[in-house]
């Protein structure tokens, strides 16, 4: 006896441990997501203010490059969750892979006739594949090992969409940012065609980094396609009751989440789309410097991934959430009333508490969620809509501001009030009748 237990330990031990090897290249393949659709959101950090000059936009309409890509996310959620529950992650990350792609590539004719809507529409097409991504790689990464690990999985995961955050300003500020501005006397008095000249440079100017980006996605999709992935499947009772698309807000957990996620989203985009132009208004720094501090605040939020991550092994998910919150709202404070570079380290202080907001909303919001995990991911993944919207309301406020850039951050301050109730309160799930 004592023989066979010893026998069927060894043999336990083995099978967690072939468990583990076989889940970790599909992890690895799953995290290299994060940071791809980290890059794109991130490069539109760097757009903003460059389309806003080479397609002579204002405060507005520039934000409409954050409403292209985010309105997609709502659009595109209930079909990305179709397309999963039809031919499976694999192909749904494939598929979002090259729409990716292609929206990348549509970039060039942008360029080449200097056409905002069509990077509009490109962009559009970039969002539309990063819904699928990111509807299947989110849930994909919680439901890859033991259920009580998920936030902490799911947080690792998305530490590498941080790293994104620190290389996309860097490259956008080599390749895409030239540091030529002119005022609008002096673009008034060029003449027609060396204006014209110059705004043609300027667009041009992303057609080399995203040609890059959609190579890349290609290979990774040829990648895909040539590996396997175990088909993942949320454990659940047979005699589970199974709600419909709307009836799973009933799970009160799960609508929180869709509202914390909402005004998490439109924080994050409304804190970085705007970065470069408070750190020229609010520090006096130039174009490319304040590009380059845009770099090291996307450090400090990799790096409040990789340590929320760690102290998310002592501190229960929601308080840490809790906590962060809290110091994101004084640091607002801070971005709104201060003056000089201590408006840009309360911003990268931000950027550091608000990483680890989006994967600990989504991996509470889908808790117990079991068969329903499918329909409550695309509600997050539908409430990333807020991107759209609040970032066109603070550029609209700043506007009527006359271009105070400060005055517009008491629109993230109201998010992150928004996000501490879920932490404190609306995080917690109760039974559906």
């Amino acid at each position: 006896m004592q023989i066979t237990n010893q026998t069927g330990d060894q043999h336990e031990a083995a099978t967690e441990k072939g468990t583990g090897k076989k889940y970790l290249l599909p992890f690895i393949l799953i995290t290299s997501l994060f940071f791809l659709w980290g890059m794109a959101h991130n490069l539109d950090s760097i757009l903003i203010p460059h389309l806003k000059k080479a397609c002579e936009l204002n405060n507005r309409q520039s934000t409409l490059i954050d409403t292209a890509v985010f309105f997609a996310y709502f659009i595109m959620a209930i079909p990305a969750g179709m397309l999963i529950k039809r031919f499976g992650y694999k192909n749904s990350i494939i598929t979002g892979l090259l729409v990716f792609a292609t929206g990348a590539f549509l970039f060039v004719p942008a360029a080449n006739t200097r056409t905002y809507e069509l990077f509009l529409f490109a962009l559009f097409v970039i969002g539309c594949g990063l819904t699928i991504l990111e509807t299947s790689a989110n849930p994909y990464a919680t439901i890859l090992g033991p259920p009580e690990s998920s936030s902490k999985r799911l947080n690792l995961a998305a530490s590498f969409n941080g790293l994104a955050a620190m290389v996309a300003p860097i490259v956008g500020s080599l390749f895409i940012l030239s540091g030529t501005n002119h005022t609008p006397e002096q673009m008034a008095a060029m003449p027609d065609a060396a204006r014209a000249a110059y705004l043609l440079e300027e667009a041009s100017s992303v057609k080399l980094p995203y040609i890059i980006l959609g190579s890349v996605l290609v290979l990774v999709a040829i990648l895909f396609y040539f590996m396997h992935l175990p088909s993942m499947k949320a454990e659940h009772a047979e005699v589970e009751v199974k709600p419909g698309f709307f009836s799973v807000l009933k799970f009160r957990h799960l609508s929180w989440a869709v509202v914390a996620q909402f005004f998490y989203v439109g924080a994050q985009v409304c804190i970085t789309s705007f970065f470069i132009r408070i750190a020229q208004q609010g520090a006096g720094l130039d174009e490319k410097t304040a590009g380059y501090y845009l770099g090291i605040y996307g450090f400090l939020f990799m790096a409040g991934r990789f340590i929320g991550t760690f102290f998310l092994k002592f501190v229960k998910d929601y308080v840490l959430l809790s906590i962060y919150c809290i110091c994101s709202i004084l640091l607002c404070l801070v971005a709104i009333y201060g003056t000089g570079i201590y408006v840009i380290y309360a911003l990268g202080g931000i950027g550091f508490f608000m990483s680890i907001m989006f994967p600990t909303i989504f991996s509470l919001g889908i808790v117990g969620l079991k068969s329903n995990t499918e329909t409550g991911s695309s509600w997050l993944v539908m409430s990333i809509v807020g991107g759209a919207i609040l970032p066109y309301g603070m550029g609209t406020l700043i506007d009527m501001k006359h271009d105070d850039i400060q005055s517009g951050y008491i629109i993230p301050l109201l998010c992150f009030i928004i996000i501490l109730s879920f932490g404190v309160f609306g995080h917690k799930v109760k039974e559906v009748k």
